[in-house]
């Protein structure tokens, strides 16, 4: 490891083999883990969660960019490719229970499906699938620890690939917040 130069507040470091740049980015990661731990939220509510949705499975993101309005991100993969999805979705107070909150939104997605998904499904195109999404769901995010579930209905519509309605997608969502 050589450090080239300084720049302000910014390192710039040069590796020169592949194991030191594994070594450094692991480094980064516990560091970024290290201050994530000590920043927890544990109180009714949080600006930004990660974890996994539930059915069909999916990587999640959701950041508050105001109070009431957040942005999600989902990553869906699987052997026949994987779907793409972000989400806009307004949320709002239920009444007589902290942390609980209503969402609704719109969002879009872009699939990359695998020549085994036309194998198992013969009357849609293999290939790119790009649509709208709407979502509605209810949100809680546990008092006293970093935890927040969610349960969600996700429809689509598909316009580039087989045009389609599909009416599965959502499912329950678990997160750690910070």
């Amino acid at each position: 490891m050589k450090i080239i130069r300084y720049t302000g507040t910014v390192f710039i470091i040069s590796l020169k083999n592949n194991n030191m740049k594994r070594f450094f980015l692991a480094m980064v990661i516990f560091t970024a883990i290290g201050f994530s731990a000590t920043a927890q939220n544990t109180g009714s509510s949080y600006k930004t969660a990660v974890g996994v949705k539930f059915y069909p499975g999916a990587i999640s993101v959701k950041s508050f960019t105001a109070p009431n309005k957040a942005l999600e991100g989902l990553g869906y993969f699987s052997n026949d490719g994987f779907r793409l999805t972000g989400l806009y979705e307004i949320h709002g107070d239920i009444n007589g229970a902290d942390g609980l909150k209503w969402y609704i939104g719109p969002g879009a997605h872009i699939g990359v499906w695998s020549n085994n998904w036309k194998k198992e499904n013969p009357d849609r195109d293999g290939g790119v699938a790009i649509g709208i999404d709407g979502v509605l769901g209810l949100d809680y995010k546990f008092k006293g620890a970093p935890i927040n579930v969610s349960l969600d209905w996700q429809p689509s519509f598909n316009f580039v690939g087989y045009n389609y309605f599909e009416g599965g997608w959502g499912g329950l969502g678990v997160r750690y917040t910070f």
